[in-house]
């Protein structure tokens, strides 16, 4: 079969299409021939700092859909042929998705709906685990999603056009919270709105924080933010009193200070988010929830539900990183088969 591997951190030159054995699934697995893979920041992050820890080659990418090819004897609920998206492939040793065959655990596999395509399976994962995480950490709940559950409740996602963010967008609408988004321009507003966002607000000019108290003048129940560094004043002040500010990545820099009165005279939540210690329940909760979202329709993806898709062949893997790393508007995937 064929692979993109590398043995040693660097650029995306490390990065090289070779020829593999597959690998038979043992206790836990299944195999899975991936049709599209997902490229997220954390695998060229991953890749330019981490060496293998193994000694052997990494295969990247922890995102992707296809169809189980073969399943252990132990792991029951999942059989050969199913339409499937997996998720954190890279967990416990297992191999990534830029390759036609990947044999994961199955705990790592989530069956796909005979309806959605598998671009949308290998756009959820990272983001849409994020995502649901960062909308279940309120005090005062909820911690599943589903129609109704952020009924009343205000969204702000920093950062829409992103894939988190248009993850956190479309779960939040779904949920029927009102859902506000900041962009930097009237492109990745009009995505934000596709998206499902009422409203957008432009950073790029400041006035962050008074834009949105106009729309929301008893502040914002949830932040979903990508750049806590950059935003956190103007977090505090949008927050209503119990709000939570849900940060998952380090956007604009790694530290943080904050003004101590106005974050706990509103009783303020700092949730911080990572998708790989998030632990086995929430992945399960949201894998659930996710799956719920799909079959109701609420996750498309493509320019015109506000995520653009930029598409590469499986030996153009480096070209993908790279896309990712310039910072690409949208989702990049890989093709690796036709199924």
């Amino acid at each position: 079969m064929k692979a993109i591997v590398y043995s040693s951190p660097g650029d995306s030159s490390v990065l090289s299409l070779v020829e593999r054995e597959k690998v038979e699934p043992g206790s836990g697995e299944v195999r899975v021939r991936i049709a599209v893979s997902g490229v997220n920041p954390t695998d060229w992050k991953s890749r330019s700092k981490t060496p293998p820890t193994s000694g052997d080659v990494v295969v990247p990418n922890q995102d992707g859909a296809g169809v189980i090819d073969a399943v252990a004897d132990d792991v029951e609920g999942l059989s050969v042929g199913d339409r499937v998206w997996v998720y954190y492939t890279q967990t416990g040793g297992a191999t990534g998705t830029a390759q036609e065959y990947t044999t994961i655990p199955a705990s790592r596999v989530v069956r796909l709906p005979d309806d959605i395509d598998f671009a949308v399976g290998a756009s959820l994962g990272v983001p849409a685990v994020t995502a649901h995480r960062a909308l279940t950490m309120h005090e005062f709940g909820p911690s599943r999603l589903g129609p109704g559950a952020l009924d009343g409740r205000t969204v702000l996602v920093q950062g829409g056009a992103g894939a988190v963010g248009h993850a956190a967008i479309q779960l939040a609408r779904w949920a029927g919270a009102e859902v506000i988004a900041t962009v930097s321009s009237e492109h990745k507003a009009a995505l934000a709105r596709a998206a499902g966002a009422a409203h957008t607000v432009d950073y790029t000019g400041g006035g962050v924080a008074e834009q949105v108290a106009r729309i929301a003048p008893d502040g914002v129940d949830h932040i979903v933010e990508v750049s806590i560094a950059a935003n956190i004043d103007d977090d505090a002040a949008m927050a209503a009193h119990h709000a939570v500010v849900s940060y998952y990545a380090d956007d604009g820099g790694d530290r943080f200070s904050m003004s101590i009165r106005s974050t706990f005279a509103k009783n303020l939540r700092l949730q911080g988010v990572l998708l790989y210690t998030v632990g086995e329940e929430a992945f399960a909760a949201a894998t659930a929830d996710i799956t719920a979202a799909l079959a109701d329709g609420a996750l498309p993806v493509g320019e015109d539900s506000g995520l653009p898709l930029t598409w590469f062949p499986l030996e153009q893997a480096a070209a993908a990183h790279d896309a990712v790393e310039n910072g690409t508007v949208g989702k990049v995937l890989i093709r690796v088969a036709d199924l």
